[in-house]
């Protein structure tokens, strides 16, 4: 069943009377309909193309966030072979909204981490919606000195509302995990690409994308709030997310041209929910790109490279 956007609904429509067409010629085989399904199907691309030609950032939030939308897990299954997780921060638990191992990529050794949202109401909650605690970011710690110990590139996968703000977390020193983890993505000299897959949120992404490299899915978002959060405190109204979203420049589009986003990568017609194994493949060969422009430099220049690209973040847009 495909789940349907708001702004998606007039689409819904035309495709729900094709199906319902479909299904009516299945029952009775004298029926014949193709040529007015066609006529519908024809008339729902159009309307798809329409609504996906410019859309609003609200409207790329939307779609960020969107269900069916491929995850970490997807990715690492779909592109990356002998894939042995590791689990712990070897402190106080396993998170599980971080999930992390050895793999191979294009039989290349790589360290693979990501957040995890799960995909239905009982992954979701097991992964806490891909909001990660204080040992998730060590856990991904550990993971990054391990693979700098054994010169291992490191390919993160971002998908996430923000770090889990919950009492348990602060507790147990939530924004000092999140700061060492982006301080570990800063210090290590082996190559680290990230790829913001759906939502790019606050300091619990940063946490994982202080890389050389970073590209986003063309309908990603990445911010240091949610427009909800940000109209929350600006106007005191979170109905406000829309004027939210268009002030906060949170589109792939709008941190390319800041230089927070070095690469953007297409996405499927509707979204990379609607043909996952495309988007999955258009986000293997973003990686393959990315693992090759930084192949053959030391250590010392990766973390020069690294911290000048950050150091000098937002200056193209500025001078614009």
């Amino acid at each position: 069943m495909t789940n349907y956007l708001d702004f998606e609904r007039p689409l819904a429509e035309i495709e729900g009377k094709a199906e319902e067409l479909r299904a009516m010629a299945r029952q009775n085989e004298e029926m014949d309909i193709e040529a007015e399904a066609a006529a519908l199907d024809k008339k729902a691309k159009d309307l798809l193309k329409d609504l996906y030609k410019n859309l609003t950032p609200w409207r790329k939030c939307q779609v960020a966030r969107h269900p069916d939308r491929p995850h970490c897990i997807d990715y690492i299954n779909a592109l990356f072979t002998e894939y042995t997780p590791l689990a712990g921060d070897r402190n106080f638990a396993d998170d599980h909204a971080v999930m992390g191992g050895l793999a191979r990529f294009n039989d290349q050794p790589v360290m693979v981490i990501g957040h995890e949202k799960g995909n239905d109401t009982k992954t979701r909650i097991e992964r806490n919606f891909g909001m990660a605690r204080p040992e998730g970011y060590r856990k991904a710690i550990r993971l990054m000195e391990m693979a700098d110990k054994f010169n291992l590139p490191v390919v993160t996968l971002v998908d996430t509302p923000g770090a889990y703000p919950g009492k348990g977390a602060e507790e147990r020193g939530q924004s000092e995990a999140i700061a060492r983890s982006t301080e570990k993505c800063l210090q290590i000299g082996v190559p680290l690409v990230s790829v913001v897959i759906g939502e790019g949120g606050s300091g619990g992404a940063v946490a994982f994308a202080t890389a050389n490299r970073v590209a986003m899915l063309e309908h990603s978002v990445y911010s240091v709030i949610s427009p909800e959060g940000c109209a929350s405190i600006l106007w005191k109204d979170s109905d406000k997310m829309r004027e939210a979203a268009e002030a906060l420049r949170l589109t792939a589009q709008d941190l390319k041209n800041l230089g927070v986003c070095d690469r953007i990568i297409p996405e499927p017609l509707g979204g990379a929910h609607r043909n996952s194994a495309t988007a999955i493949a258009e986000v293997g060969k973003a990686i393959a790109a990315m693992l090759a422009e930084l192949s053959g430099k030391t250590g010392k220049k990766l973390i020069a490279d690294r911290r000048q690209k950050f150091l000098s973040m937002g200056d193209k847009g500025l001078a614009a």
